[in-house]
């Protein structure tokens, strides 16, 4: 298995992308190589990504909680 990234690693890589989108996209899409719903739908995306990892982050505790809770009542 590879090796765990923290969750602040993971939100850190995924707004460099955002950044990196923003650079990105809108030379795509002025070249023809990209149509501006297609850059639109990728940037909801990869921004919904954030918004998981952010709220996932900031209920990590309780979600610990609750997996551990779940468990334990399996055994």
């Amino acid at each position: 298995m590879s090796e765990k990234v923290s969750i602040t690693g993971q939100i850190a890589e995924v707004q460099r992308e955002i950044a990196l989108r923003r650079n990105v996209y809108p030379t795509r899409v002025r070249d023809g190589k990209m149509r501006q719903g297609e850059a639109d739908l990728c940037m909801r995306r990869i921004e919904a990504v954030l918004a998981t990892l952010m709220f996932c982050q900031a209920n990590e505790a309780d979600i610990r909680a609750y997996i551990a809770d779940k468990k334990a009542v399996s055994e």
